[in-house]
């Protein structure tokens, strides 16, 4: 921001990453004259109809958010897409800027913004730029993602990297009259320590349907000098499953697992490892493996899912 701008302006100015409205502009005393002229010059830059930077160059990524949400006027907050970048949902930058807007107002979306309508908008009260609660914004992911598997990523993803819990998550969702899919959800948030869609596939589609044992999931143990995390582990019964992603882990991962899965047999824990393809596509068969092991270890109430499954068959 230059030395141009009015002692008046620079607080809102500063606050709002060199971001002000023509109403605050005027509310200086600065005539549209003077605006004009800065604009002419270069000194200053349009960004939005009525909203201008107070300086010359490209504008930030921040200075952006506050451009598009100053645009959009009373009441308005970033949210969506653009609220999980800021929460640090994501780690990539929203293509397009959403916004939320009071229902009762209407805003034409400028290039580069998508404008959504609520009746309710739950804004953080310190954060700026403003942008709607963290559990608001994964609500509102779920009920716009555009497949299940991408649904549950978002409310995973938040509780996996402790921006939220699944308690605060259920409150937000039981405060909307209107939730997709909500046992659904529901359903998720009930089940405790799942931290991927992986893993919300397997307790849907292998452990519950076949009456495994509810395990106990990212149990933190100790190897030497490291801390580390087993998804599955039936404790009674010294097994573990270990649920690895879409894409196999490389290299020193790999060994990294196999290092943990030896030491592991040292203690008596033996560990059966699956991926996306064996849980998404064969649940039955994983099921099956997972209760003969548990069953060579005294555990007798695993049931086939139905009249095919392949749980209860002892293997050749």
């Amino acid at each position: 921001m230059g030395a141009d701008l009015p002692t008046e302006l620079r607080p809102a100015a500063e606050s709002q990453c060199g971001i002000v409205t023509c109403s605050q502009i005027v509310n200086t005393g600065m005539t549209r004259g003077i605006l004009t002229s800065r604009l002419r010059r270069g000194s200053w830059q349009r960004l939005h109809p009525g909203v201008y930077a107070a300086f010359s160059g490209e504008p930030g990524r921040e200075a952006l958010l506050w451009a598009a949400v100053l645009y959009a006027g009373t009441g308005a907050v970033l949210s969506h897409q653009t609220a999980a970048e800021l929460w640090h949902l994501t780690d990539e930058a929203s293509s397009l800027i959403h916004l939320t807007v009071p229902s009762s107002r209407r805003v034409k979306a400028v290039p580069g913004t998508v404008v959504h309508y609520s009746a309710r908008i739950a804004a953080h009260p310190v954060q700026t730029p403003p942008r709607t609660r963290v559990e608001e914004t994964v609500i509102d992911l779920w009920d716009t993602a555009p497949a299940l598997d991408s649904a549950v990523g978002w409310v995973t993803r938040a509780i996996g990297r402790r921006l939220t819990t699944a308690e605060r998550l259920q409150q937000s969702a039981t405060g909307r009259s209107r939730v997709r899919c909500r046992s659904t959800l529901t359903e998720l948030l009930d089940m405790d320590g799942v931290h991927s869609v992986l893993e919300y596939r397997y307790v849907r589609d292998v452990e519950r349907p076949h009456r495994l044992p509810a395990a106990t999931r990212q149990l933190r143990t100790r190897l030497g000098e490291r801390t580390q995390y087993r998804d599955e582990v039936y404790e009674p019964y010294q097994t573990v499953v270990e649920l690895d992603g879409r894409v196999a882990h490389p290299g020193d991962s790999r060994w990294a697992d196999i290092r943990r899965d030896n030491a592991a047999a040292t203690t008596g824990l033996v560990t059966l490892r699956y991926g996306w393809q064996h849980v998404t596509t064969t649940p039955c068969r994983v099921a099956a493996e997972i209760a003969e092991v548990l069953a060579l270890r005294g555990y007798a109430g695993a049931k086939p899912c139905s009249a095919g499954c392949r749980v209860g068959r002892r293997s050749a």
